[in-house]
């Protein structure tokens, strides 16, 4: 075992604290992982934030349309179903 942990770098003997030098590396890579989830947990929520606030603009806007003008939304939806039943 020794021969592979140091064909690889990794030594099992203590460091200046006492933990081993394994140990201090997966405390690093633990933290790298966790700093790398922090991050895409932010850039998640700033993009579902403004899918959001898009959802709430447009579907509003889609909605006075549709009680403005009834009969022309069901016409454009009924073309789509049709054409969405030909392509699929």
């Amino acid at each position: 075992m020794n021969e592979t942990m140091e064909s690889t770098g990794l030594t099992s003997g203590t460091g200046l604290n006492g933990t081993t030098g394994n140990a201090n590396v997966v405390k690093r890579v633990a933290q790298k992982a966790h700093e790398a989830v922090d991050k895409l947990e932010q850039t998640v929520n700033s993009g579902s934030e403004k899918v959001t606030g898009w959802q709430e603009e447009y579907g509003g806007q889609a909605r006075e349309q549709i009680k403005a003008n009834p009969l022309t939304a069901v016409a454009i939806a009924f073309f789509a179903g049709v054409i969405f039943s030909r392509v699929l």
